[in-house]
C-alpha cells in the first residue's frame, strides 16, 4: 500500500490533484482542508496517503497532515461511512475540530458539516468517541518518541517506499539501499541518484 507520496504538483482541481513522481502521474483525492494548503502547480509537495482498494478500482486519498489521514481512516471504519463521505466531512471541519466535536459530543458542530444529518452526527459520536480517544493517545505517544530524521534517513525511507511500490521485496530493497548509502558516505546521495543505482543493481 502507498502511504506517502512526494513529487511535483502537476495539476489541481477539486476533488483531486495530480502528483508527478518521476514522470508518473498519481491522481489523489483530497479534502478542502488539504487543497487550500497546496502550493501552485510546479512546486514540490508531500501527501500522507490512504490507499483504498475495491474489486474494480484502486483510489488514492491524500492529506496534508498525518492527523487528517488518521481521522479519515478512523471514520471509514464505521459502517455506512465510505471514503467519499469521510472526505466530505474533513472538507467541512479540521481534524482537530472534529476530534473535539466527537469527544465532546458536540452534535451542533457536527450538524454544520455539509452532508451530515442528525442520525449521522449521533453515529459519529457513538461509534467514534472511544476510537478517537485511543487515536489521540497514540498520536501523543508518537510525538513524544519522535526525533528529527537525518537527511540520509529521509532519502533512504523515500527510496525504499518507491522500490516497494515498484514490486520489489522490502528486505531486498532495504539491503541494496543501505549498501549504496554506506558506499557513498560521507556524501548523502539524492533520491534520484539512489533510486537509479538501486534499480541498476536490482535489475542486474
Amino acid at each position: 500500500m502507498i502511504s506517502r507520496l512526494s513529487g511535483i504538483l502537476a495539476y489541481k482541481s477539486l476533488p483531486a490533484v495530480t502528483v508527478d513522481v518521476h514522470g508518473v502521474g498519481y491522481r489523489v483525492f483530497v479534502p478542502l482542508t488539504t487543497f487550500y494548503e497546496l502550493p501552485e502547480p510546479g512546486k514540490s509537495i508531500t501527501l500522507q496517503l490512504h490507499t483504498h482498494v475495491k474489486e474494480d478500482a484502486i483510489s488514492l486519498f491524500g492529506f496534508y497532515t498525518l492527523e487528517e489521514r488518521d481521522m479519515f481512516q478512523v471514520m471509514i471504519s464505521v459502517s455506512g461511512i465510505g471514503p467519499r463521505l469521510a472526505l466530505n466531512i474533513l472538507s467541512g471541519i479540521s481534524a482537530e475540530e472534529l476530534v473535539d466535536a466527537i469527544t465532546g459530543g458536540n452534535l451542533r458542530r457536527l450538524l454544520r458539516i455539509p452532508g451530515v444529518g442528525k442520525k449521522m452526527a449521533e453515529r459519529l459520536v457513538l461509534e467514534l468517541k472511544d476510537k478517537v480517544l485511543k487515536l489521540e493517545r497514540r498520536q501523543e505517544a508518537a510525538r513524544e518518541r519522535a526525533v528529527p530524521r537525518s537527511a540520509a534517513d529521509a532519502v533512504k525511507e523515500d527510496a525504499l517506499s518507491a522500490l516497494i511500490n515498484l514490486g520489489y521485496k522490502n528486505a531486498l530493497a532495504r539491503e541494496v539501499i543501505e549498501k549504496i548509502i554506506d558506499e557513498e558516505q560521507p556524501v548523502v546521495p539524492s533520491l534520484d541518484v539512489l533510486l537509479k543505482k538501486a534499480l541498476q543493481r536490482l535489475s542486474g
